[in-house]
């Protein structure tokens, strides 16, 4: 570059979201400890607070059939309702938490009540 020179990249919000969520499938494996290939994702952003969740479950059961995220469990309500799982995806360690479907199904009930939904 030449001196004095400043080279910048400025992007939008969807632009924002797809690097996040694209950044996160590419170190899915080593992140969340799973194989890419066999999980589901689901994922959402509150552009207000600045929180983004990332879930990944099993895509597949014994014999071979698809297993879909329960439409009870909604990530844009799970993203106000848990806790955050890291404070950095850098750091060495976990940085996830496991819950069964169960769990997020009355997590995302609890939390529609008290919105008034």
């Amino acid at each position: 570059m030449k001196e004095n020179t400043v080279r910048v990249i400025k992007i939008g919000k969807e632009a924002l979201y797809e690097f996040l969520y694209e950044n996160i499938i590419s170190q899915e494996e080593s992140l969340l400890q799973v194989s890419a290939t066999e999980v589901m994702n689901s994922f959402a952003i509150d552009w207000e607070k600045g929180g983004f969740i990332f879930m990944a479950h099993q895509a597949e059961d014994a014999d071979g059939e698809l297993i879909p995220l329960p439409k009870e469990i909604q990530p844009e309500t799970l993203l106000k309702a848990l806790p955050v799982t890291t404070e950095s995806l850098l750091k060495r360690g976990k940085v996830y938490r496991d819950y069964s479907f169960g769990e997020l199904k009355e997590l995302c009930g609890e939390n529609e009540d008290h919105d008034g939904k």
